[in-house]
């Protein structure tokens, strides 16, 4: 059970989500293959090569080793590519790929915990490129996430900056418990994965979500509690805090409108002054001004 409204007297709270197979119910970097592929920016064979690898991912998860060899094979596939056109590709196919696989459980879960006042922090081990969009999309408030080496000419080197990954991740949202003031013993994690283990013990309320098998026997030796997650339902179906943009993009749809309204009212304020030079008046007129 989360816990109620946030005494905002105490230190700040966070839920910490994993991304695959946790709040959305495939990988959310191989899931856009077929962008690029369409994109041109990988060829048939690999297309089909994600695809498998997605299939064997869905089927049983990926242990350390297999993450191993997935991270080689994508740092490797996606070396080259120009960044600008990777970012391009996923926005214009993002609510169309990710939109129908989000759990509406993990929907519902990010609702809640916002609702008593928590963070919603994403940490996933897929690219900064492909994740911070879905954080966008799902209203959380901070991102961690894989970033590749960009050169100068704008493309992946192939070369990977930082791997949020296992300890990593753990390190991750120890970082941000200091900079933000979050009060880990009170905060919350959710993952799929035994390779997560490191991110749910650094906080108080862990939970394992679809957990792999290795995962299961931690949860159930840990007394953690473990979640099913099986219902994806497009946002756009929710509640309508999910059909609004993020906080950030609120903020200056307002300062827009408001901009609009203030040239609107000293247009028609212009307008009026104008018309009222020009029209005879009568008692009644002068008697308005």
């Amino acid at each position: 059970m989360l816990g109620l409204v946030e005494n905002h007297s105490l230190p700040r709270t966070a839920a910490f989500f994993d991304l695959d197979k946790t709040v959305i119910a495939k990988s959310s970097t191989l899931t856009f293959s077929k962008s690029f592929y369409r994109g041109g920016l990988i060829s048939r064979r690999a297309a089909l090569r994600t695809a498998y690898i997605q299939f064997v991912f869905l089927a049983g998860g990926a242990d350390h080793d297999q993450m191993e060899r997935m991270r080689e094979y994508l740092s490797a596939l996606c070396k080259g590519w120009n960044v600008a056109q990777v970012k391009e590709l996923v926005a214009e196919t993002l609510h169309d790929l990710i939109d129908p696989i989000i759990y509406d459980e993990a929907a519902s879960l990010i609702e809640a915990h916002h609702a008593a006042g928590r963070d919603v922090v994403i940490v996933s081990t897929s690219g900064a490129e492909v994740v911070e969009p879905i954080g966008e999309m799902l209203g959380a408030d901070r991102v961690v996430a894989t970033r590749m080496v960009v050169g100068g000419d704008g493309c992946f080197t192939g070369e990977v900056e930082y791997y949020a990954y296992g300890p990593t991740k753990a390190e991750a949202v120890r970082e941000l418990a200091e900079s933000e003031g979050y009060d880990l013993s009170r905060c919350y994690a959710y993952s799929d994965s035994a390779t997560d283990v490191p991110m749910l013990e650094a906080v108080g309320h862990p939970h394992a979500v679809n957990p792999d098998r290795a995962l299961r026997r931690e949860a159930a030796a840990r007394e953690w509690p473990v979640l099913t997650f099986s219902k994806p339902v497009p946002l756009k179906q929710r509640l309508p805090a999910f059909r609004m943009p993020p906080r950030p993009a609120l903020v200056a749809a307002a300062a827009v409108g408001a901009a609009a309204v203030g040239a609107g009212l000293v247009w028609y304020a212009a307008r009026r002054r104008q018309a009222a030079l020009s029209t005879p008046r009568t008692a009644v007129d002068f008697a308005r001004i």
